[in-house]
């Protein structure tokens, strides 16, 4: 007999995870090659690295723990890790930065809790928050995406992926680190703001990381996702509402003090972590009620990191810690199971039935 006998619970779907991973780097298509765009040569080189390095570092854990690599290898999660991770670094960040941050999300996010389904956090997440607390300097090194009208070549993009150094041209501030500095001098919000957040900010044309060039492109990918059925509205929603709810509050009551909510929506990576990085099935909630509280959560965190903390951008912490509290939230919030009370005792048979009514 050589039948393997599996845990449960059991489910069955039509879609297989390469499947799934395809329809999902599909809808980040169109925000990434807007990113290259807007940035150019280098974005796409450290894109690139990023993806390569994942995969490889996934290929050498395999290896290494005696697993069959190319089966693994095939169902795209380490590609999509990469692809996420590349969105959310900066542009023209070193090559050294997406290959540290390629083997902090796969080895120890990913592969040490056992692969695919298994990790706790979300890997990409896990990869720029070590970067960004290791090497805050070249992890807030922005560029304006002036490349439109003054663009680089394929060689001087490798010439600065290499070298990590960015011409003082192209540097710039994204909207949450200038304000953030701004108000820490004592100039008020709408000077702070003047100039920083465009009219055209759903379209991108501003300083950023990938993820953030184009709100409006990140928002058709998740609706994309969601007419797929490949995530719900729940998350989405419940991060958004928990980020642009505390943050009408407090500017209706200090408009000169806080960012009112549209410009906490399209900044730094909001939209691009309510679609793409908190509804990610494995460190979110399986539980309806627990998947509200989880991604209210997850957005109340981001907006007091970014007004309060000491990083201007607060969706990788605020995922990750919300990510922690995923096991709690899904003992707890679980559905009650059939013919059992709240209080996991069994209903006599006529209050089972009426239950279910």
């Amino acid at each position: 007999m050589n039948d393997v006998v599996h845990a449960s619970p059991h489910a069955l779907a039509r879609r297989t995870s390469s499947q799934i991973m395809g329809l999902v780097m599909l809808a980040l298509l169109p925000a990434t090659l807007a990113g290259f765009w807007h940035f150019g040569w280098p974005a796409f080189c450290l894109w690139l690295v990023c993806i390569v390095a994942c995969v490889l570092c996934e290929a050498i854990c395999l290896q290494w723990s005696g697993r069959r690599v190319l089966p693994v290898l095939s169902d795209g999660s380490a590609a999509l890790t990469g692809w996420l991770l590349a969105l959310s670094l900066p542009p023209w960040a070193p090559w050294w930065l997406a290959v540290l941050g390629s083997a902090f999300a796969i080895v120890l996010a990913k592969q040490v809790f056992g692969g695919l389904g298994c990790n706790v956090f979300n890997p990409a997440m896990v990869g720029r928050t070590i970067l960004l607390v290791s090497f805050p300097v070249q992890m807030t090194q922005w560029v304006s995406p002036l490349l439109l009208s003054q663009g680089t070549d394929l060689a001087q993009a490798i010439s600065i992926g290499l070298s990590g150094a960015v011409p003082d041209a192209y540097t710039s501030a994204s909207l949450l680190g200038h304000v953030k500095t701004e108000l820490g001098r004592g100039i008020g919000l709408a000077d702070a703001m003047q100039g920083v957040l465009p009219a055209g900010a759903w379209l991108g044309g501003r300083a950023g990381s990938l993820g953030e060039t184009s709100s409006l492109l990140i928002l058709l990918g998740g609706g994309f996702l969601v007419l797929k059925r490949v995530i719900g509205l729940r998350i989405p929603l419940g991060f958004m509402a928990g980020l642009c709810l505390p943050a009408a509050i407090a500017h209706a009551l200090a408009p000169d003090a806080f960012l009112p909510p549209l410009a906490h929506l399209l900044s730094g990576g909001a939209m691009l972590g309510a679609f793409f990085i908190a509804t990610d099935y494995v460190t979110s909630p399986s539980a309806p009620f627990g998947q509200w509280i989880f991604a209210v959560g997850a957005g109340l965190l981001t907006w007091l990191i970014r007004t309060w903390g000491g990083y201007p951008e607060g969706v990788g912490f605020a995922v990750l810690l919300m990510n922690a509290a995923t096991p709690l939230l899904d003992m707890w919030a679980r559905p009650r199971i059939f013919g059992r009370s709240l209080g996991g005792k069994a209903l006599p048979a006529r209050r089972a039935r009426e239950s279910v009514r």
